[in-house]
C-alpha cells in the first residue's frame, strides 16, 4: 500500500468479482456543506481499463463525489484510493480531469491552450505543443490549431479542453458531464474517443444524467440519488434486477396450454405478456408445443437501464433525472 494521508485506516470490503487491479475504491464516503449531506456513504470500486458512469440527476451528489475521489476536496468521513494512492494529487500526472465547469483563457491559441493544460501536470510546453498538434489533427481540428478559443465553437472548444486533458496521457480520465451542452454529431465524437482510451488501457469515469449514454458506453455504473449509491456494479447486473418480459403469440385462444403461463400473464389483443421464468423460456415452449397453441411469434426483451434506474432509485428520481436530460 502507498502511503499518504489516511493510509492507517482500513478500506471496507465491497462485493468485487473482477480480477484486474483497482483504478478507484472509495469507501463510506461523506461530505457536507453547511450542516447538509451532499454524499452520504458513497461506495465505489473502479477496474483499470474500465468505462465507468456516475448516473443520477442535477443535485445528486455527482460533482462532488468526482471531487473527493479527485482529492480537490476531502471527505469528512470516508476512504478513498487512486491506484492505490490515497493522496490523489500524489500522483497528478496520471489523472486528466474536465470539469463540468468549462474554463479556457478566450485569447490563447487552441494548440497553446492544449500545452498549458499539459503543463499543469507536468509535461513540458514544447512537448505539449507537439502532442496538442498531432491531436488536433487526429481530431480533424488542425486547422485551428492558431485560432484562438474565443474564435471556435461551442463544440470545438469543449473538444480542445478535452484533449488538454488528454495530452499528458493520463492513465485515468474523469469527465464531468462530458456530454452536457453537445450536439448529436459533437456527443458521437466523444463516445467514441471514450472508447478508443478504454481500448489503449485508460480507465474512464463520467458523470451523467442521460441514461443512454451510460448504458451505450459503461460496463459499470454507480446509481446515486440524494447523495447516496443504491446501487454500484455492472450495468448487466443492474439490468438482470427487473426480468426480462416475453411476448408471446399463438395461434390458438384458449386451451390447456394457458395453465402453463406465468401468473403476471395480461392479455392485450392477439399477445400474451409476463415475465420470463426463473426456469426459463423452455419448460413453457415444450407446454405450448405439447398444447397445440400454435406458437406465431415470441419474444424476449430485456428490462433497459432506465426500468433499473426506476426500480432501484425510485420514480421521483427517474422523473427528475428525465426532466435534467430535457432541460
Amino acid at each position: 500500500m502507498r502511503s499518504g494521508k489516511g493510509a492507517s485506516e482500513p478500506v471496507r470490503t465491497v462485493a468485487h468479482e473482477d480480477t484486474r487491479p483497482l483504478a478507484i475504491e472509495a469507501c463510506g464516503l461523506v461530505k457536507s456543506f453547511d450542516g447538509t449531506r451532499a454524499v452520504d456513504g458513497v461506495d465505489i470500486i473502479v477496474p483499470e481499463g474500465a468505462i465507468y458512469g456516475v448516473l443520477g440527476p442535477n443535485g445528486a451528489g455527482k460533482t462532488t463525489t468526482l471531487r473527493m475521489l479527485l482529492g480537490i476536496i476531502d471527505p469528512d468521513e470516508g476512504v478513498r484510493r487512486v491506484f492505490g494512492y490515497d493522496r490523489p494529487h500524489d500522483i497528478g500526472r496520471l489523472i486528466g480531469y474536465l470539469p463540468e465547469e468549462r474554463g479556457l483563457y478566450p485569447a490563447m491559441k487552441a494548440v497553446e491552450a492544449i500545452a498549458f493544460m499539459g503543463a499543469l501536470r507536468g509535461l513540458p510546453l514544447a512537448e505539449g505543443r507537439k502532442r496538442g498538434l498531432e491531436l488536433l489533427e487526429r481530431h480533424d481540428l488542425g486547422h485551428a490549431k492558431d485560432r484562438t478559443i474565443r474564435q471556435l465553437s461551442k463544440g470545438m472548444a469543449q473538444t480542445v479542453q478535452l484533449l488538454g486533458t488528454l495530452v499528458h496521457r493520463p492513465r485515468l480520465v474523469v469527465l464531468d458531464e462530458p456530454f452536457s451542452g453537445l450536439d448529436a454529431i459533437n456527443q458521437g465524437k466523444l463516445e467514441r474517443m471514450i472508447r478508443s482510451l478504454a481500448e489503449e488501457g485508460v480507465t474512464v469515469i463520467f458523470s451523467t444524467h442521460v441514461i443512454h449514454h451510460a448504458e451505450r458506453l459503461c460496463e459499470g455504473v454507480a446509481i446515486i440519488a440524494g447523495g447516496k449509491v443504491p446501487y454500484a456494479g455492472s450495468v448487466e447486473t443492474a439490468r438482470d434486477r427487473i426480468p426480462a418480459q416475453v411476448r408471446l403469440e399463438t395461434r390458438a385462444r384458449e386451451g390447456s396450454w394457458t395453465a402453463a403461463l406465468p401468473e403476471d400473464t395480461r392479455r392485450e389483443g392477439d399477445f400474451f405478456y409476463f415475465s420470463l421464468p426463473e426456469s426459463g423460456v423452455e419448460p413453457l415452449l415444450k407446454s405450448l408445443i405439447e398444447g397445440e397453441a400454435g406458437i406465431l411469434s415470441l419474444s424476449i426483451e430485456r428490462a433497459g437501464l432506465h426500468d433499473a434506474f426506476v426500480a432501484i432509485a425510485g420514480e421521483a428520481a427517474a422523473r427528475q433525472l428525465e426532466a435534467d436530460a430535457q432541460s
